[in-house]
C-alpha cells in the first residue's frame, strides 16, 4: 500500500504550452482525497494546500501535500507522508522540495534546493547525512510544483484526442521523463463536499513502468476538470495485485467558478 500517496502526487499532470495564462489556483486552495483499494476497501486520505509565502526574499507558493493510511489498512501497513514545494509565484520554477515519508517503516527525509541558472539540484539526504549535487534539465519541476505549473499552462482548446504530452521532473536524485496521452472528454459523477454531482472532465492515460507495482505500461487513468481550475477529480491505478483509486471528496478556496450539475 505504500504507493498510494506517490501515485496521487506523481501522476497529476497534463498538457503544457509556452503561452502564459491566467492562474488556475490561488492562496488558500485546499483539496482532500480519499484512497480505496480494489474499489471497496478504504485505504487512506491525502490533502494538498496552497499558501503564499516568501523564500530567500522571493515571492513563492508553498504547497504542502500530506498522505496517511486509515482504518484496517493503517494497522496492516502504516503510511505517513509529507511533501512540500516552494515555487516561484510568477514562473512556477521550484526553489525547494521536501519529502519526508514513513511507509511501513521505510523512511526518507530528503530536502532539495534547485539552482536553475546552473541547472543543479542540491540533494540533502538527512537520513543518511549525505549531500549530493546533481545536474538537472532546463525547465525541470519537482513532483509537486509540476502539477501546479501544468495547471497554469494547459491549453484546453488545443488538445486533440491521442495527443502525447512529455515533461521532465526531478525526484529524489534523478531526472525523469514523464509522458501521458490525452483520451478525450468525459462527464463523470463524483461525490464532492457532500453532494453527488456531474462534472465535465479531460481524461488522460499516463505511461508508467510495468512490473512489480503496475500491471502494465498503461495502468493509470486520471480525470481532470475541464474548466479554469483544472483540478484532479479521480485517479485509477491497476496494480500487479488489485487496484487503487483516489477520489477528490472535499475542496475549498478555488479561484474560479466550478461548473457542476447536482444529482441529488
Amino acid at each position: 500500500m505504500k504507493h498510494i500517496i506517490t501515485i496521487l502526487f506523481l501522476f497529476i499532470g497534463f498538457q503544457a504550452s509556452n503561452i502564459k495564462k491566467e492562474s488556475a489556483f490561488q492562496d488558500g486552495e485546499w483539496f482532500k482525497f480519499e484512497m480505496s483499494y480494489s474499489g471497496f476497501l478504504k485505504a487512506g486520505n491525502a490533502t494538498l494546500s496552497v499558501k503564499e509565502s516568501t523564500l530567500d526574499g522571493k515571492g513563492v507558493y508553498h504547497v504542502v501535500g500530506k498522505g496517511w493510511t486509515t482504518g484496517p489498512v493503517k494497522w496492516l501497513f502504516k503510511v505517513k507522508d509529507r511533501y512540500e514545494s516552494y515555487f516561484d509565484k510568477e514562473t512556477g520554477a521550484p526553489y525547494k522540495f521536501i519529502r519526508k515519508i514513513n511507509e511501513g517503516g521505510h523512511t526518507k527525509d530528503i530536502e532539495i534546493d534547485f539552482n536553475h541558472s546552473e541547472k543543479k539540484a542540491i540533494v540533502n539526504n538527512k537520513k543518511h547525512k549525505e549531500v549530493k549535487t546533481i545536474m538537472t534539465e532546463q525547465g525541470v519541476q519537482d513532483m509537486v510544483s509540476m502539477y501546479y505549473h501544468l495547471r497554469n499552462s494547459i491549453d484546453i482548446a488545443s488538445l486533440k484526442q491521442g495527443d502525447e504530452i512529455k515533461t521532465t521532473m526531478f525526484f529524489d536524485e534523478e531526472n525523469y521523463g514523464f509522458k501521458l496521452r490525452y483520451l478525450g472528454r468525459e462527464t463523470i459523477e463524483v461525490d464532492i463536499n457532500g453532494s453527488n454531482v456531474e462534472v465535465k472532465t479531460l481524461k488522460f492515460r499516463p505511461y508508467v513502468m510495468a512490473g512489480r507495482v503496475f500491471k502494465e505500461e498503461e495502468s493509470l487513468t486520471l480525470w481532470v476538470s475541464a474548466d479554469k481550475n483544472k483540478i484532479p477529480l479521480k485517479i485509477k491505478a491497476d496494480l500487479a495485485v488489485g487496484s487503487l483509486r483516489a477520489d477528490l471528496v472535499e475542496f475549498k478556496g478555488l479561484k474560479h467558478a466550478f461548473p457542476i450539475v447536482f444529482k441529488n
